[in-house]
């Protein structure tokens, strides 16, 4: 493959001319201050565990210890700290520490590195961790071992292209930008998120009305509000039961909406000899389907009219109930149904417990769409905030390739000999 005009063929990829690559030992210090036998009993320190670390953002601590207990922890933390997970299934559990406040120590999970101040920009070691580049190393590393880790001396053996100083500090800071971006959008989504169930907790109960309705709800039985189905499976030895037109749902097909609320499509199909054969029936839609079996509780409503493998019970709702509403509503009442599996090593929910189970719904039609509504548009809202997360995800892991490689620099190339990596 020819290599373009001020650029050149390294084995860890095509970067700069002026870029160099180094191993990290060479221009960090690992694992540099141990904790050792402190013997100060008033010394406290938090703790970073492995599990603590989501996507590059310390989330929680595990715990506080104290100096002189036995510790699985003797990395003692400074800012700017680039922890280095070492162990699966946590490889992806890099931290670049940016605390200040209080005494830290991590897990010996992490190897600790610490860049060499002017020389090796922490942010860009970081966020290399992450690049394809290290990441193929590290597998390579793995390959065939029975105990899936890698110790301080392969982090310090890493091969990483390291341009001129200012050229790192300025990616680091382009990526940590991204990144503040994401967090800012992630933390929105839990409010959301939050703010929506805690408005299904106040409409869904009656203990807030919406303007306009008022008088006392009224307690049903869910055979009260729909007509409840079981589903079927057509025997999977007969292939003309099999790949027709009508949708068939299993509960990976409602899981894996991710809470969208409506099932366009299933990844298999049945055909109508399938249906007859079998205890499968076609549900109409704008039903709601629930799985009833192992997973308890999570519900779809079907915009197409669909079948059901043994896994779900499904509610065609009658005239007088909203299915949006009803699909709310059900699914506020996980934890009751699994009340009623208790005792049993497989949890499952039977039609005869649905339709007798009890619930508290509005006496018009009206005020059940009016809920549905509010609670919809929440969710449209959370939608569209995962969408836009998603994108600056896309956009920041665009960036990553971008700007760790060389293919842009931030920095003009006449300036790249200004404070060089040594």
């Amino acid at each position: 493959m020819e290599v373009k005009s001020g650029y050149k063929q390294t084995e860890v990829g095509v970067i700069p001319m002026d870029w160099e690559v180094k191993r990290i030992g060479d221009v960090v210090d690992t694992d540099p201050e141990n904790l050792g036998n402190n013997t100060n009993p008033d010394l406290v320190f938090n703790y970073i565990a492995l599990e603590d670390v989501d996507r590059g953002f310390l989330r929680s601590h595990s715990e506080q210890l104290f100096a002189t207990a036995p510790s699985r922890a003797r990395r003692k933390l400074r800012l700017d700290d680039v922890l280095v997970s070492t162990v699966r299934p946590n490889l992806q559990s890099h931290l670049l520490f940016r605390r200040e406040d209080g005494n830290w120590i991590c897990s010996t999970g992490f190897c600790v590195v610490r860049c060499q101040k002017g020389v090796t920009h922490p942010g860009y070691v970081f966020f290399h961790l992450f690049a394809n580049c290290v990441n193929r190393q590290i597998e390579a590393l793995l390959t065939g071992s029975n105990y899936p880790a890698i110790n301080s001396g392969d982090v310090r053996a890493l091969e990483i292209p390291f341009p001129a100083y200012n050229e790192q500090a300025a990616i680091a800071e382009a990526l940590s930008d991204a990144d503040a971006f994401i967090e800012s959008l992630e933390q929105l989504l839990v409010k959301k998120r939050q703010l929506k169930q805690a408005a299904m907790q106040q409409l869904l109960t009656g203990k807030k009305r919406l303007p306009g309705f008022s008088g006392d709800w009224e307690v049903k039985r869910l055979g009260e509000l729909a007509e409840i189905r079981s589903g079927g499976t057509p025997s999977t030895t007969q292939p003309q039961f099999w790949d027709g037109d009508i949708p068939w749902c299993t509960p990976t097909d409602v899981t894996r909406l991710n809470s969208f609320k409506y099932l366009f499509d299933t990844s298999r199909k049945i055909s109508r000899e399938g249906v007859k054969s079998s205890s499968a029936e076609i549900i109409p839609d704008n039903s709601v389907v629930m799985t009833s079996r192992a997973t308890i509780g999570e519900c779809a409503i079907n915009r197409v009219p669909v079948s059901t493998n043994q896994g779900f019970k499904n509610f065609t709702p009658f005239e007088n109930v909203d299915e949006e509403f009803l699909y709310y509503l059900l699914m506020t009442q996980k934890q009751g149904f699994i009340t009623l599996c208790g005792g049993s090593t497989f949890l499952e929910i039977g039609k005869a417990q649905l339709i007798v189970f009890e619930v508290c719904i509005p006496t018009t039609k009206a005020e059940q769409t009016a809920i549905a509504a509010i609670l919809s548009d929440m969710d449209a809202e959370i939608a569209a905030l995962e969408a836009k997360l998603a994108k600056a995800r896309r956009l920041k892991q665009g960036m990553m390739q971008e700007l760790l490689t060389g293919r842009i620099q931030l920095v003009h190339p006449s300036r790249s000999g200004e404070n060089a990596a040594c």
